[in-house]
């Protein structure tokens, strides 16, 4: 039995923490035991409590805001008890997890890039990943912009090492998919009409989501949309600058702000586009979700998204920040509904045969599994480098 232990910040539902929660979740369990460690305390309406349910342990080890000195002997207590062949992190959290885990041995660090690799860290994050990817370290990327940028930022981990291996998120599509039967339903529960237009994005009030410049667009289009509606499904520590810009637009009651949701798969159901403004990106669930809901996309044209939606086949995309170009791509896709119908229907062809959660995880643990059968010195020319299907 493999025992695998993810280490990441927290468990907030978003997008690295679904993948990780996916990871656990569909493990093979005849082969792979795993855990997951949390660095900051269980919140409300974490992933936690389903993880459990699930069989997967999970570990809160009650970080403090800033740099917590606590978090080196937390983590080496958690490689005491669970004693992990593998051990995967996400995020910033290399800088807490490199002691403790040299201290406790040789196991096996692989790193999960979930973002453009220059964001994903600050200086000491790049010193210290530089220093280790390709010896004790072995990273992944999710996009080929993901490669790319990590080519830009650390160049090769180490001489002879490729690029790391292209491991694609992926997502429940069957469960997007199916919800389209209820979308009526959903609609008149909410207060919506039938023949209200509704566009969706679902993301973290983050500067990276760039909600501003969305509501900007909108309130360009909507007085020639009488009937369309602006959803934001999510929640952030911008939601009140993104509230007060929606008064001041006087748009409250034609840009809802919904909080973050447990429906997803019935709002985007309900839902007819889906739009996203963010400035950079890793390789985004949300659109993904989206796709297989068979919702047309106008979204930014920003790290691994263009490798989602092809522009003009599945949806529209427009450069990161022109409120104008992503205002005029709205109102062309929201005054045309046989484009809408043939890119949904484009869209959630490409999510079935691409995006289904299971090559991401047969991938990793494939890795996993390379790498623990071959020595250190070997491991680099093993690593796989694309689990995208053939088109």
């Amino acid at each position: 039995m493999i025992r695998v232990l993810h280490i990441l910040p927290d468990l907030v539902p978003y997008g690295a923490e679904r993948v990780v929660a996916t990871l656990a979740s569909q493990a093979a369990r005849d082969r792979y035991q795993v855990a997951i460690a949390s660095l900051y305390a269980e919140a409300p309406g974490s992933l936690a409590a389903s993880l459990r349910e699930d069989g997967v342990r999970v570990f809160h080890l009650e970080k403090r805001r800033g740099f917590d000195p606590r978090m080196f002997y937390r983590i080496a207590g958690v490689l005491r008890d669970f004693r992990p062949q593998v051990i995967h992190t996400h995020n910033y959290v290399l800088r807490y997890v490199l002691p403790p885990a040299m201290l406790a041995g040789r196991q096996l660090i692989v790193h999960t890039i979930h973002n453009v690799a220059h964001l994903e860290v600050d200086r000491l994050g790049v010193f210290l990943q530089r220093l280790t990817f390709g010896r004790r370290v072995y990273p992944v990327v999710i996009a080929e912009e993901g490669a790319a940028s990590f080519d830009r930022v650390y160049g090769s981990p180490r001489p002879g090492l490729p690029r790391p291996p292209l491991i694609r998120n992926g997502i429940d599509v069957v469960r997007y998919a199916s919800a389209a039967r209820r979308r009526d339903q959903w609609r008149e529960a909410n207060g919506f009409a039938a023949d209200d237009l509704l566009i969706l994005c679902v993301a973290r009030y983050y500067e990276q989501k760039n909600h501003k410049t969305l509501v900007e667009a909108f309130a360009a289009i909507a007085p020639r949309l009488p009937h369309a509606r602006l959803l934001l499904a999510g929640d952030g520590y911008l939601r009140e600058q993104i509230e007060a810009q929606v008064r001041s637009l006087g748009l409250q009651d034609r840009v809802l702000l919904t909080g973050r949701r447990d429906d997803i798969p019935e709002l985007l159901a309900a839902s007819d586009i889906f739009a996203l403004a963010s400035l950079w990106e890793g390789n985004p669930l949300s659109v993904m979700e989206a796709m297989a809901a068979g919702l047309p996309s106008v979204v930014t044209a920003v790290g691994g998204v263009p490798e989602l939606v092809a522009h003009e086949k599945q949806g529209l995309l427009v450069p990161p920040g022109d409120a104008g170009a992503l205002a005029e791509s709205l109102y062309r896709i929201a005054n045309d509904p046989a484009m809408r119908r043939a890119m949904g229907v484009a869209a959630a062809k490409r999510a079935r045969t691409e995006f289904d959660d299971r090559n991401m995880v047969n991938a990793y643990e494939s890795l996993y599994d390379q790498l623990l059968s071959h020595p250190a010195e070997k491991r680099g020319a093993l690593l796989p480098v694309n689990n995208r299907p053939a088109a």
